[in-house]
């Protein structure tokens, strides 16, 4: 599972005061809580479901023959999960026969009595009628996974114009049981038949293969889908409603995506990397793509970023992407690499317990930035690693375990831990066992344990069986123990001696002191010697002899330790870093360390070096590093930014340029910004707009309002709010909160909460001020759990703020009184975050 709500906080975060993550628990008594590995009494076999949806009523109906047998020892009971449904009948089947059994209910779990002692080994088959009633059952979500009903029925009497009417399911944790009576945990693995009853109109898929479609004659269908090979009820899926499938392939194996109709043009676009994902993975990992085919299909209102089901995984709805945003670069990519190398991690291996589910999120975070790396280049690589890992360390868990066996509720571990730093530990694991045996280790896992669940131990086990080592050190710091390294270095040269000294101080809390293994490279001019070293103190002095003092020591010369860094380089070595060191993250410590002394003008050289580095993500970062305030930095970079906005062959840092450039309020660059803003990037559209209301308001104005006429998004909803404020038009305000309630929980639509209170306080027409705040409301109770209340509610007493100037000058003050009552009777309904 992918839980964009992490991008989304840690993008946030400097807007909010510093906090608990959204699942931390001040209160520790929950440490005494053991929380085991399910016991394995009954093992599921084979699950068999007849299934038909009741729309007006959001019900399903259903019928599960369930084959199961004793793990090991007899037994003459059988207990399943089954949140919240209507059983209407319980029986054992013996041959044609169906016998009815004894058993209790009581509204989450099903005790059956069976109709005798059955030996371990021993198969036998329990019928079930059932209703399921997803509504009606309140189960706990999570930050990661918001609700847990499990079946959730969208728009089903079609209501809403502007919604498709879908059903779609969530298993993960253990909400497959809402809908379907099972044994509810990830150590369970069952083969699958699933029939669906539908309206003829609608497409279904589930997992494994479709085998067999049969019209009715009330006008529905019945699809059946088998899955041959055994995965977690947790892992089950059923998606209908109507979709355009497109198809491609894989080994003859058929690879489709469900999207909406009108991303059809679209959407080999936005999926078209799959095949190729599939490919690199099977070939880094020698173990093939193990089902029989892959789909994607994209889910109204999805409670989550995306879900894994097994040859069928679900997303939400921000995957789908029109071809102006896709300029700009498709923001799914990594969420979809990331769930299908869960088809490998998660799926054909599964963790034994939600204590490892760093078995199966770690190394799906991993595979982003395997996929970048292969795909788009090393740098590319190294940046979406480091964005991980800045979203762990933002993200305040450092009293984590990476496997929590103690946990408040199993919801709570879905977090920056489990992936992020997880995912952080995989990468530092392949740099210190070397590629060629990170990758047989991996190979060696996942063949030994196919089809079956696993903890952290067998992971250790196939990399000590590999590299010959022993890796329980490893383990012990990073997947049982919490926190991370805090690092001071301080270098010593001594010219008389010919010896450099590198102290490296580990100053983190606690008594904890990290084990690490560090390259730490010597650098003249572009001679490289490397010297490889082990941390493992509060304190380590290292002593290097040289012959000519060096021009640079680079501490952790691979930049892959997960750490704090606080590294005292001059600025000449940092300028020698980016030059002659070359990795993303040494590039992109220069130019930070650069961009703190701007009026020393070999650090504003190196900054304009920079602004022209290889990769478009280093010359983004470097442009929003840019001081402008000060003249000096102000006249050196301004004809690079020009070049840059009208040349970079990146949209985005076009974008930058431009955006910077509009600081300039030069009318020379009219021309350049009336061009941008036709562009067909809506970042570059964005930025040119806000540009041109610096030069030329009332084109500005004009050109808003043409393009408030077209559809519009992300950035160029923002802009077009914006020169709509200043113009003080209130005409757009239809365009504008269209947009904006169609925008996806994302962080374009956060960014756009700002702007749109500040219209607001501009709207006089009260009826549309009502519906425009709803609307703000709205995006705030999504928002709920994730502790941003505080700031939406801050944009909002603005608008009271705008509203109580506008009434000491207004003639008639009774409209705006009832629009300030309106916010703070909305502000008031929400008690919690402030």
């Amino acid at each position: 599972m992918k839980n964009v709500a992490f991008v989304l906080l840690v993008l946030i975060s400097i807007q909010l005061s510093a906090q608990d993550g959204p699942d931390e628990i001040q209160d520790t008594t929950w440490k005494k809580l053991y929380r085991e590995t399910p016991p394995l009494i009954n093992d599921l076999v084979h699950t068999k479901l007849d299934v038909k949806f009741d729309y007006d009523k959001s019900y399903l109906y259903g019928k599960a023959w369930i084959t199961v047998k004793p793990h090991f020892y007899p037994t003459d009971s059988l207990a399943l999960d089954a949140k919240g449904m209507d059983i209407k009948k319980v029986a054992i089947v013996k041959g044609t026969a169906i016998n009815n059994l004894k058993y209790e209910y009581n509204g989450m779990v099903l005790h059956i009595k069976l109709d005798k002692t059955y030996k371990g080994g021993q198969d036998y088959t329990i019928y079930i009628d059932y209703t399921s009633k997803p509504n009606e059952y309140t189960g706990k979500g999570s930050a990661a996974i918001t609700d847990a009903k499990g079946l959730y029925f969208i728009n089903p009497k079609g209501l809403d114009k502007d919604k498709p009417t879908q059903i779609w399911t969530q298993g993960e944790t253990e909400a497959t049981s809402v809908w379907c009576p099972t044994i509810d945990k990830p150590n369970q693995k069952t083969t699958q038949e699933l029939s669906m009853t539908v309206p003829d109109k609608y497409v279904t898929l589930s997992n494994g293969k479709l085998s067999a479609q049969k019209k009715n004659a009330d006008g529905t269908r019945t699809d059946t889908w088998k899955m041959e090979q055994p995965h977690a009820p947790y892992l089950f899926f059923m998606g209908v409603g109507e979709y355009a499938v497109i198809k491609d392939s894989y080994k003859g194996k058929e690879v489709s995506y469900y999207v909406e109709k009108e991303y059809a043009p679209v959407a080999r676009k936005i999926f078209g990397n799959t095949p190729e994902m599939i490919a690199f993975f099977s070939k880094a990992l020698g173990v093939e793509y193990p089902w029989v085919k892959y789909a994607q299909i994209i889910g109204r209102d999805y409670v989550s970023g995306a879900m894994e089901n097994t040859t069928a995984t679900l997303h939400q709805e921000s995957a789908q992407q029109d071809a102006r945003e896709l300029i700009d670069g498709n923001i799914w990519e990594s969420t979809i690499a990331h769930e299908l190398f869960h088809q490998w991690f998660g799926d054909l291996v599964t963790t034994e317990s939600w204590s490892n589910i760093t078995l199966n999120e770690s190394f799906a975070n991993y595979s982003e930035t395997l996929w970048d790396e292969y795909k788009y280049g090393k740098d590319a690589g190294d940046a979406q690693n480091y964005t991980d890992m800045q979203g762990y360390l933002q993200s305040q868990s450092d009293k984590k375990d990476l496997v929590r066996y103690y946990y408040t509720d199993k919801e709570a571990v879905f977090d920056a831990v489990s992936y992020n730093k997880g995912g952080r530990i995989l990468h530092m694991l392949r740099n210190f066992v070397g590629d060629s045996a990170f990758f047989k280790s991996l190979n060696l896992y996942l063949n030994t344990n196919k089809f079956k669940s696993a903890e952290a131990h067998q992971l250790r086990l196939a990399f000590e069986e590999v590299t010959g080592k022993d890796l329980n050190w490893f383990w012990n710091q990073w997947y049982f123990g919490g926190g991370h390294p805090k690092l001071t270095i301080d270098y010593v040269y001594d010219d008389n001696a010919k010896k450099v000294q590198v102290i490296i101080r580990q100053t983190q809390s606690g008594d904890k002191v990290f084990r690490m293994p560090i390259a730490i490279d010597v650098y003249n001019g572009n001679n490289k010697t490397r010297h490889q070293v082990w941390v493992q103190n509060r304190t380590d002095t290292f002593n290097f002899n040289y012959s000519s003092r060096p021009d640079l020591v680079n501490v952790d010369g691979d930049k892959i330790l997960l750490a704090e860094k606080k590294d005292n380089k001059s600025l000449e070595n940092f300028i020698h870093q980016y030059k002659y060191a070359g990795t993303y993250l040494d590039r992109r410590e220069a130019v930070d360390a650069a961009s703190k002394k701007q009026d020393d003008p070999k650090a504003l050289e190196l900054m304009k070096v920079a602004m022209k580095d290889k990769y478009s993500g280093l010359r983004n970062f470097t442009i929003g590093k840019l001081d402008l305030k000060k003249e000096n930095v102000r006249k050196e970079v301004e004809p690079i930014l020009a070049d840059l906005a009208r040349n970079d062959d990146k949209s985005t840092v076009r974008a930058s340029a431009i955006g910077l450039l509009g600081n300039y309020s030069n009318p020379e660059y009219k021309a350049v910004f009336i061009k941008g803003v036709a562009d067909s990037s809506y970042t570059v559209a964005g930025n040119s707009l806000e540009a041109l209301l610096r030069v030329d308001s009332a084109q500005a104005i004009k050109e808003a309002k043409k393009l408030g006429s077209k559809e519009a998004k992300g950035k160029l909803v923002e802009s077009i709010t914006k020169v709509m404020i200043k113009s003080g038009d209130e005409s757009g305000f239809d365009v504008i909160a269209g947009a904006f309630e169609k925008m996806p929980l994302s962080q374009a639509k956060f960014n756009l909460v700002q702007p749109f209170c500040e219209f607001l306080g501009t709207v006089n027409n009260t009826k549309n001020f009502k519906e425009g705040i709803d609307m703000v409301i709205d995006f705030r109770s999504a928002l709920e759990q994730y502790g941003v209340a505080p700031v939406i509610n801050n944009f909002l007493k603005g608008v009271i703020t705008k509203k109580e100037t506008a009434k000491t000058v207004a003639s008639d003050k009774t409209g705006l009184q009832e629009q300030i009552d309106y916010v703070k009777t909305k502000i008031g309904d929400e008690k919690k975050g402030f």
